[in-house]
């Protein structure tokens, strides 16, 4: 079965074609040198540029997996949660292929793709299992009993991991997005030099970085740096720092997760898991007698991929969409 996924769901347009688990192909345009001075994503830059470019990313992904729009079975698009202007585009583009070509069309949920995304890699878990999806917009824990079966265990009151690293990125005067920048230096940094708070929310399995971007700003006041220009080797330190605190939290919630729901299978997907600390701390888990299972770092950011696998298995499962399908800046899964 082929299935075109299509996803622009915030900054990056991206079309795949797979073939049930197998991917043929999977374009993802970035939009970081447009957003990149603003420090953060404009969503009206957004939303113009898939409307530039989803027709030729997806002529593009059609062309590398060698089909044409009338060999696909199923068009797959993500409807939300996201930015509502980006989303529209996606969606009106993905129903009007539908409508034209006569395909059937299917809804996905963007943080559900995220989860699904470990199933197009050879190794992946039997359920149930434990998933975190951390990324820009969301960190959350889930316990997936089964495809389209999921119990949120927790999620962020606040900023979600990648906003925090982006924000604090920010306060130190690197460039959009701030997660790679600040996982390059934190390696080369000392993570003991300042003591940072460590946001757990003792007996919850919710997440909270708030007050730790405030803790930062507070420290870098205190030693009457400049905020947004400090010297280099604070920026290396506070990196690690900042970096340690993060991925402890997140282990550490995840070690509770499974105990609580006697697992010991866990996913780490999402944009901020192709961080090199956070895969490197999860596979020492492993040592504990958990399975970890992290996807490739190119299909842990957004892709389209992702969005085909989850409308894959919705569509095996006897689900349909319909051209009144709308898309939501707020999607619970």
């Amino acid at each position: 079965m082929l299935i075109l996924g299509i996803d622009t769901s915030c900054d990056d347009t991206s079309a795949a074609v797979i073939e049930d688990r197998k991917i043929l192909s999977n374009i993802v345009s970035s939009q970081i040198k447009f957003h990149s001075k603003y420090g953060g994503i404009v969503p009206e830059i957004a939303s113009r540029k898939h409307m530039e470019w989803i027709w030729d990313v997806t002529e593009k992904a059609l062309s590398i997996a060698n089909v044409k729009l009338k060999d696909i079975d199923l068009i797959a698009v993500c409807n939300g949660p996201g930015l509502i202007g980006s989303l529209l585009v996606g969606l009106c583009f993905a129903k009007s292929i539908s409508f034209s070509a006569r395909k059937p069309i299917i809804g996905v949920n963007h943080l559900e793709a995220h989860i699904q995304a470990v199933f197009l890699e050879e190794k992946y878990p039997e359920f149930p299992f434990l998933s975190l999806i951390v990324s820009g917009g969301h960190t959350s824990l889930y316990r997936v009993n089964d495809f389209g079966k999921y119990l949120e265990l927790g999620r962020t009151r606040d900023d979600a991991a990648g906003e925090a690293y982006d924000k604090v990125a920010k306060m130190l005067g690197l460039s959009y997005p701030g997660g790679p920048i600040i996982d390059a230096l934190a390696q080369e940094g000392n993570s003991k030099k300042y003591k940072l708070p460590k946001p757990f929310l003792h007996g919850s399995l919710d997440f909270s970085f708030s007050g730790l971007k405030t803790a930062i700003k507070v420290l870098i006041k205190s030693l009457n740096i400049q905020e947004g220009n400090p010297p280099e080797d604070f920026k290396k330190d506070l990196s690690a720092c900042f970096q340690f605190v993060v991925v402890e939290v997140l282990i550490e919630k995840i070690k509770m997760a499974l105990k609580q729901e006697a697992l010991n299978r866990v996913v780490i997907t999402g944009g901020v898991a192709a961080n090199s600390e956070l895969r490197k701390r999860a596979m020492e888990l492993e040592g504990d007698g958990i399975e970890v299972y992290l996807p490739s770092k190119a299909l842990c950011t957004d892709n389209a991929a992702m969005i085909a696998i989850a409308g894959f298995h919705r569509f095996q499962k006897g689900e349909r969409s319909d051209l009144f399908l709308n898309a939501r800046a707020y999607l619970p899964l």
